[in-house]
């Protein structure tokens, strides 16, 4: 399998350094940014909704992703930003609440057909609770339910990839792991539901990339994948394989397997360290071109399949440390 040929990154990243790498510019806007992003190799686009369509219509972000040779991945809804969805947007006690949530996702999903796509990701960090008796677990699911079969029907012909992960904003998210959320979707019974598996976060609710990719293959679709890594305390948003070199290249081998072919996205927060944007995805980009012919060698090695069959880890483990190191 041939290896990604299409990468994205988190947009808002590339406003690092304004002042230097836009001087005298009062207002960076969404276009800005995507430009910034095309100059260091990424040629695929995930767009906030609403928040990157504050300064352009989608009819003028598509015609400029065009002239810059950027295809567009998908929508993510961004719930978050507005406070009044600070106790929840689709888990909030207030129905009119709710309601809102639900209409500001098919608006997002309306714009997102404008524009050609045909993904949307929602990570729905601020549904959740903080403390002991503070909502009641079985409504906020019931609602939550409720919320992602309205958004699901509004139209069926467009995935609608759920990104889970374990709390923040929230103390406690409803949906915090894998086996969550695929209970979710099963709930649904919507067809057009899928999962984004992003690294960090798994790493983050104490899962193993690899295992997770199977489960959702195995439940559901995988239908984006965010890579990054961290030390599983937090969401880091380090670069791709900076901890975690071996963990990333088993998830690149499933896949292989899966014969997963969508866009890779950088979800990393150069931010945190004042990092160069730009030199940062590029290193990204870097990082999975090797590891992933790393992960070619490795999906049809006989031997590594043996050792697996067998359970057998310091087998296994020497002809992975031998194709990553070339030792």
């Amino acid at each position: 399998m041939a290896p990604p040929t299409h990468f994205a990154g988190r947009l808002n990243a590339f406003k690092i350094g304004a002042d230097t790498y836009w001087p005298g510019k009062n207002h960076i806007t969404t276009v800005d940014l995507l430009e910034r992003a095309a100059s260091a190799g990424l040629n695929a686009a995930d767009l906030n909704y609403p928040d990157h369509f504050q300064d352009s219509a989608p009819r003028d972000l598509s015609r400029a992703m065009e002239g810059m040779g950027i295809m567009l991945n998908g929508l993510a809804m961004r719930y978050y930003t507005d406070p009044g969805f600070k106790l929840g947007a689709f888990t909030h006690p207030d129905k009119s609440v709710r309601r809102a949530a639900i209409d500001i996702t098919k608006r997002g999903l309306d714009t997102l057909t404008e524009m050609g796509g045909n993904l949307m990701t929602l990570w729905m960090g601020q549904d959740g609770f903080d403390y002991s008796f503070q909502g009641n677990y079985s409504e906020m699911w019931d609602n939550t339910i409720e919320a992602l079969e309205a958004v699901a029907g509004h139209n069926p012909g467009v995935n609608i990839a759920i990104e889970y992960k374990p709390n923040e904003p929230r103390a406690f998210a409803l949906m915090p792991d894998v086996a969550t959320t695929l209970l979710a979707i099963k709930e649904t019974h919507a067809e057009n539901f899928g999962v984004t598996l992003d690294f960090a976060h798994v790493l983050y609710a104490d899962e193993m990339p690899a295992h997770t990719a199977v489960l959702i293959d195995r439940h559901s679709k995988l239908l984006g994948v965010h890579l990054n890594d961290g030390y599983g305390k937090w969401d880091n948003g380090l670069m791709v394989g900076s901890v975690h070199p071996i963990q990333t290249i088993e998830l690149m081998v499933e896949l292989i397997r899966m014969g997963f072919d969508s866009t890779i996205y950088f979800d990393t927060f150069p931010d945190h360290s004042g990092l160069d944007p730009v030199e940062e995805a590029r290193t990204n980009i870097k990082s999975i071109e090797h590891m992933w012919v790393v992960a070619e060698e490795l999906v049809n090695n006989i031997e590594l399949k043996r050792a697996i069959a067998t359970q057998n880890a310091p087998i296994s483990q020497s002809i992975v440390h031998k194709a990553l190191y070339n030792r």
